[in-house]
């Protein structure tokens, strides 16, 4: 599957960089179904969000992937989703 090069690009979750069917899946549970309802959303919030959901606390490594996933759908060049990790180690040290 090829991905999208830019958030225009995107037509389904899996077009975007680093999301395949299981983290499609897990946004589905958020009720978010296509990229542009990532557009403006907090990559934080979600995975709180689904975690509670599920009553269970995910890898860390999704809420990564979220945060790539936000990021491209607003406009930032794709990278991978391990590129954000010291991110979001140093925002949840933060908080």
């Amino acid at each position: 599957m090829k991905k999208a090069k830019s958030a225009a690009q995107a037509r389904i979750l899996e077009d975007i960089p680093n999301i395949g069917p299981a983290v499609a899946a897990y946004l589905g549970q958020l009720g978010i179904q296509s990229p542009a309802q990532l557009e403006g959303q907090d990559p934080y919030l979600l995975y709180q969000q689904l975690c509670a959901r599920a009553g269970v606390m995910y890898d860390p490594c999704l809420l990564d992937t979220f945060i790539a996933a936000t990021r491209f759908m607003g406009g930032e060049p794709p990278l991978p989703w391990w590129r954000y990790t010291k991110e979001r180690k140093r925002a949840l040290a933060a908080s």
